[in-house]
């Protein structure tokens, strides 16, 4: 019975060693394969969605102790609605006034994990120099090597719904959606 008891006390202060070396590890946004995208009602006629086509950022992940941090910066000027038209009307003052807020940025707050699965991100959100709470749901995240980049590395899908007006972005609204559903599609590489 001593041996057992003295096993399992070897056992657990290995498992601790491991875990109090077990260092985060960090991740750069892959620009290429990383696009914010927001959604709305048209109207009620139809759902828009456009997308960011500049994003970069870093993410930072220690898978054993379960906690990690994103730090995203969004090109607000690579808007890409499908018009040019549009991409210069959505850049105005009234909506994301690039020329004085040329970035939108995401700073995570926490990672919360269900069991070993990443299920969402707590962090805030500023647009237009507003800065507001903004919970990200995550509905996939996988890291492993990376079969071109022979790295490792990580993706994820997340999502979560904002209020527009809130950020000062309100006009039309509630004709055009006050609420936006923004998606996220994120791939990064280990440094």
């Amino acid at each position: 019975m001593k041996k057992l008891i003295a096993l399992s006390a070897a056992a657990a202060a290995l498992m601790a060693s491991v875990a109090a070396h077990a260092a985060p590890e960090t991740y750069v946004i892959d620009d290429s394969h990383t696009f914010a995208r927001f959604s709305y009602s048209h109207l009620g006629f139809s759902t828009q969605e456009s997308r960011f086509d500049k994003t970069k950022g870093k993410i930072t992940l220690d898978r054993a102790a379960k906690t990690g941090s994103v730090d995203v910066t969004i090109d607000a000027k690579s808007v890409s609605t499908g018009s040019d038209l549009f991409n210069s009307h959505i850049q105005g003052a009234d909506f994301f006034d690039t020329a004085k807020y040329p970035t939108i940025t995401y700073k995570s707050t926490k990672f919360n994990f269900n069991g070993d699965t990443l299920a969402s991100v707590d962090g805030n959100l500023t647009v237009k120099g507003v800065t507001k709470p903004v919970t990200l749901q995550v509905t996939s995240f996988k890291c492993q090597p990376h079969p071109m980049a022979k790295k490792d590395a990580c993706g994820a899908n997340a999502t979560a719904t904002i209020k527009r007006s809130e950020f000062n972005a309100g006009k039309y609204a509630p004709n055009v959606s006050d609420d936006v559903q923004l998606t996220f599609a994120i791939e990064a590489i280990k440094e």
